[in-house]
């Protein structure tokens, strides 16, 4: 069986140094939002509903499909849904990818939730910092991301960063042209009690739109789990 490699391309202005790669080892390329255009040889475009339709590529390739609501929806819940796992596309496509194609490797580019104020914060430009919204899924990026790191190395997948500057990704650094790096630690005892913690909140919206729900969320309870999990992964 073969031990596929996914490449998550974000809007990060670091991620056009992909395009000077005179190769690369990835088997499958997802982009998030508007990083479609940012190399041609890309398999899948995850968006969520309100990306506007007039952003989205025109013309697309036989194996370039777009990835919507309908597929990452049930592989978030599979994972215990938005609320916990940060609705954010960075963390969603993370999901959909772990999920859908059941990788060895994961590495993310251009996905470091970092905006400064005086710099280009999108390769495109000045862009949205949609992590940084209010929101109660966002308490914290690096609990977020500590907890995807969990799942995905409880299914045999490394996850790595590609980024050299500032970033919210708790994830181990690495180069394209190198080989993996050794893991992070996991406190299995502290991801047990965070996992047993989201159990007892039951803090689930099928449809995904938690926000529509809000009401029932108590935002004390989310940053609680939010220390467990920071907890849970030793960077």
């Amino acid at each position: 069986m073969q031990e596929l490699s996914v490449l998550i391309l974000g809007s990060g202005p670091n991620v056009l140094e992909s395009r000077a790669w005179s190769s690369h080892p990835f088997d499958k390329i997802v982009a998030i939002n508007n990083a479609w255009a940012v190399r041609e040889d890309w398999d899948d475009l995850i968006y969520p509903y309100d990306f506007p339709e007039k952003r989205r590529p025109i013309c697309v390739q036989p194996h370039q499909r777009f990835i919507t609501q309908k597929d990452f929806v049930p592989i978030q819940n599979d994972y215990g849904g938005f609320l916990y796992a940060g609705g954010t596309m960075a963390f969603t496509a993370g999901y959909w990818a772990l999920g859908h194609y059941k990788p060895a490797h994961i590495a993310f580019l251009g996905c470091d939730m970092h905006y400064p104020k005086t710099a280009q914060t999108h390769f495109y430009g000045k862009g949205e910092a949609d992590p940084l919204r209010k929101d109660i899924s966002l308490q914290s990026l690096e609990a977020k991301a500590n907890r995807l790191y969990v799942h995905a190395a409880k299914e045999g997948c490394q996850l790595t960063n590609l980024s050299t500057g500032p970033s919210r990704l708790t994830f181990p650094r690495m180069t394209v042209e190198k080989s993996l790096p050794d893991p992070l630690k996991v406190d299995n005892r502290r991801v047990l009690c965070a996992q047993e913690r989201e159990a007892e909140l039951h803090y689930v919206t099928p449809s995904g739109r938690y926000w529509e729900e809000a009401d029932k969320f108590d935002p004390t309870q989310i940053a609680a789990l939010d220390q467990l999990w920071l907890q849970a992964v030793l960077v």
